[in-house]
């Protein structure tokens, strides 16, 4: 979030950290949710009808941190969700990675000494009504964790130029949500 208010004009909390669940009302308060970890997912039948309704007010959902195997729970939960949805490849001729910085490169590698090693990221999106020229509602990190790259930046466990572009797309995540 630092990053965020340094580089835009964004005025972002760095103090501290919002969690909801699905069902919590102030969701509709905020244009963007980030979701970890939803390899593991697991959510009520109302949750899953609460984010269906974030979605299609105009809500915007990052799925991030997961990998090889856990995308069949993953996809199974996002059907639960969105029974129709379509997930769609995305590549940097997506407008979502020149939103405000210039993307020219998705596919840096995972460290090695990483428990995502030797898996390349690939990026996914959700559109409405399944149409890639509508609104994108959802974008789905598989085989990366981008907050990982903001976490640990500048402590050598990742290359600059991995942290660099993590930075990147976690800004144009933001500013695209705020503006689409």
């Amino acid at each position: 979030m630092s990053v965020l208010g340094n580089f835009t004009m964004v005025d972002a909390q760095t103090d501290g950290s919002l969690i909801l669940s699905f069902d919590d009302p102030d969701l509709f308060k905020h244009p963007i949710a980030m979701l970890w970890e939803p390899g593991f997912w697991v959510m009520t039948d109302a949750h899953a009808e609460r984010l269906r309704e974030y979605l299609l007010k105009g809500g915007f959902v990052i799925f991030n941190d997961f990998e090889a195997g856990q995308w069949a729970n993953f996809e199974a939960q996002l059907k639960r969700v969105l029974p129709d949805a379509q997930l769609m490849t995305l590549d940097e001729r997506h407008p979502i990675f020149s939103t405000f910085f210039r993307i020219d490169r998705l596919d840096i590698p995972n460290p090695m000494n990483h428990h995502l090693g030797g898996l390349t990221p690939e990026y996914f999106g959700v559109f409405e009504d399944n149409d890639p020229n509508r609104r994108l509602m959802a974008v789905v990190n598989y085989n990366t964790n981008l907050a990982e790259y903001w976490q640990l930046a500048g402590r050598g466990f990742f290359p600059i130029e991995a942290e660099n572009t993590g930075f990147q797309i976690g800004v144009n995540y933001m500013m695209y949500g705020l503006t689409h």
